[in-house]
């Protein structure tokens, strides 16, 4: 008897049944923690969850750098208002936030790595022209 070139090949019938059960995604929450969230980087958490409601600020974005005042640099950096370390090894940078009734502590930090290229001035979590040279001068007249 010649099949149906039609038909689908026949397949045997498994002995057991599979597990419906899909290993290691069961126990994961379906909403992401408040820890998760806050790692976010700001610029996809803005568009995930649009602009958050927060107050100006100043960020300060350095590098690992050799020399006496790193450990007292990474010191003040985890003392701002927000401290998150981004990247690994001789890619890691530290990024610590502060707004403007902390302009004492955020001039303390830049003047320890203000003077290194690779550190970036934050307005806002944005890089602004000018940042170094006009907006911070303006957050020192805020001490007093």
């Amino acid at each position: 008897m010649a099949s149906d070139p039609n038909e689908p090949p026949r397949e045997p019938v498994p002995d057991y049944r599979p597990i419906e059960r899909f290993w290691p995604y069961v126990d994961l929450p379906e909403q992401p923690t408040d820890e998760e969230l806050a790692a976010l980087d700001p610029e996809l958490s803005e568009a995930l969850f649009g602009t958050p409601k927060r107050p100006f600020s100043i960020t300060i974005d350095f590098p690992v750098f050799t020399g006496p005042g790193y450990a007292r640099a990474v010191e003040l950096a985890r003392a701002s208002a927000e401290y998150r370390e981004l990247g690994v090894g001789d890619r890691l940078r530290h990024r610590a936030r502060y707004y403007p009734q902390d302009a004492v502590a955020l001039r303390d930090l830049f003047e320890i790595v203000g003077t290194l290229d690779a550190t970036e001035v934050l307005i806002d979590d944005k890089p602004v022209p000018y940042a170094r040279e006009l907006w911070l001068p303006l957050t020192w007249f805020l001490i007093r």
